[in-house]
């Protein structure tokens, strides 16, 4: 039966060099009373220091605000992060970048699978998921930093079965950790009502139970025991040390975006016409485009920013009812909630786990992704993880890209104070980017183009000027958009030259209409 303890008494159980284990996802269901009261510990009493975090995807919101894994930013509390996704919170992404704080990134799948392992006693997660990239111990092998490469530490190796190479990631044991419900039992027992996407609570407390760690659970209230229905119960009170209730709901926000959306959680529904179009700008553009491409039935994987348009697009064109979309969040159907609030959806289906959905992505479940894309080269490889100083991790961006039938990446065609309107059905570039974003060389593999070449998979390149195709031989231009010279505003804003396809023609003139395109499935 768990105890009932303080934030302040549970922090006291966090000693010098542990490995904490840390809920939540994103901007949602960070555990921030639990994080809070251990940074006002440190601050008080300088202890507890050189803590290694691991993380799903990192608790915290995309402003530096001091929010969930932020709060643990003093110097000295953190040694190192462990995670699939740090951006969020900044804070962290900072420390991570100036060499302060090492960093291990590894595709959100992986580490999930690896709570899952660890829970098993098993010696590593045997996966071809990161194969090529930045994961891959032949080009980084995770490792996020220098300080990181200093450790002296190699967390995956490459191994050959039956012919053919995987990625062996180690396991490894936590010594204790922090996760976030709704209600708890009288003994313990938790239940996710209230959560916006599907949870990880439960592989982290067995991951941290079955190391002889300290599972902690911050949670709204406590009910009566049995009150729980057995199919709610999302983490079993055997599993549970201790449970802390919120005395703040400012530390018990269902995301950072809002106290609580019902429409998220599943427990209401919401008429989507009250969902406001976007407006036609160069994302739009992008988004139809991508919209295009939607068939009746397929499953359909969104990323964050230009690619969730998808969805807004689909459900402006009445034909979002034909397709189901997926987020590796764990909401599946509904339309996704964009800008703070991502990761969630309005009127789910349903709602996996999270690592539930990348096993079932792994395995080659999606029909489509429409993922972002920060940098490309001419082989088709894509940074989305790291620029400059600013390692972010790659989230669930390896386990999807990689695996996915037809991925399609989107962004604009260049960075950096672009300014682009629609006018007259045509494109009209009143002021370039100042950063080209096709390259010569990416500086981080998160997706490689090789790998996808080798697979079979089906790439296309996506912009609000442009359409690329991923070939054995190399990037291949196939559709510019009305409005657009070839050579000043596509071939000029590249860093190599692309294959120019012998059918090249205009995108379609609907995308750029102040209309709805009138799409049907």
């Amino acid at each position: 039966m768990a105890q009932r303890i303080t934030a302040e008494e549970a922090a006291a159980l966090i000693q010098d060099n542990m490995t904490l284990g840390v809920g939540g996802f994103g901007a949602y269901a960070a555990p921030d009373e639990l994080l809070s009261a251990l940074a006002e510990r440190y601050e008080r009493l300088g202890s507890p220091r050189a803590l290694t975090a691991v993380c799903g995807i990192s608790p915290g919101s995309n402003r530096p605000d001091g929010r969930g894994l932020a709060r643990l930013r003093a110097p000295g509390l953190l040694d190192t992060v462990m995670a699939g996704h740090f951006a969020n919170p900044p804070e962290i992404a900072e420390l991570i970048g100036t060499n302060q704080v090492a960093a291990y990134a590894l595709p959100l799948g992986v580490m999930l699978h690896l709570w899952r392992a660890i829970a098993g006693h098993k010696p590593a997660v045997l996966t071809h998921v990161g194969l090529g990239t930045f994961a891959d111990p032949r080009v980084e092998g995770c490792k996020a930093n220098q300080k990181t490469r200093a450790q002296g530490r190699d967390i995956v190796e490459l191994v050959s079965l039956d012919g053919r190479d995987y990625l062996a990631y180690k396991t490894f044991p936590i010594d204790a950790c922090f996760i976030r419900a709704t209600w708890a039992d009288e003994d313990g027992s938790l239940s996710m009502e209230d959560e916006g996407v599907g949870d990880y609570a439960a592989e982290l407390a067995a991951a941290t139970h079955n190391s002889g760690g300290i599972v902690i659970a911050q949670v709204r209230g406590i009910v009566s025991r049995g009150s729980l229905p057995p199919k709610s119960v999302r983490v079993h009170h055997p599993m549970v040390d201790y449970v802390v209730v919120n005395t703040d709901p400012a530390l018990h926000m269902q995301s950072y975006a809002a106290q609580l959306r019902p429409e998220l959680s599943g427990q209401l529904r919401r008429p989507t016409d009250s969902i406001p179009p976007m407006p036609l700008d160069n994302r739009k553009l992008i988004a139809r485009r991508g919209a295009l491409e939607l068939r009746p039935d397929c499953l359909i994987n969104l990323g964050i920013g230009i690619p969730s348009g998808v969805g807004v697009v689909a459900n402006e064109e009445g034909i979002a009812q034909r397709i189901t979309l997926s987020l590796e969040s764990g909401p599946q159907g509904g339309v996704p909630v964009e800008g703070a609030g991502f990761g969630s959806a309005v009127n789910a289906e349903a709602i996996y786990t999270v690592a539930d959905t990348l096993e079932l992505y792994d395995g080659g479940m999606l029909d489509l992704s429409f993922l972002g894309a920060a940098e490309v080269d001419c082989h088709g490889n894509v940074n989305v993880s790291k620029f400059g100083s600013r390692c972010t991790g790659p989230g669930g961006f390896v386990n999807i890209s990689q695996n996915t039938k037809r991925v399609f990446f989107t962004g604009t065609f260049t960075a950096g104070g672009l300014k682009e309107e629609v006018r007259d059905g045509r494109l009209v570039i009143l002021q370039e980017g100042r950063s080209k974003k096709f390259r010569r060389q990416v500086e981080q593999i998160t997706f490689s183009g090789d790998y996808a070449v080798k697979s079979g998979q089906d790439v296309t390149f996506l912009t609000e000027r442009a359409v690329l195709k991923l070939t054995p031989d190399g990037l291949m231009l196939t559709e510019i958009a009305p409005g657009v010279e070839l050579e000043q505003d596509i071939l000029a804003q590249m860093e190599f030259r692309p294959l120019i396809s012998p059918e090249l023609r205009e995108m379609d003139h609907r995308i750029f209409q102040a209309s709805p395109m009138g799409l049907t499935l």
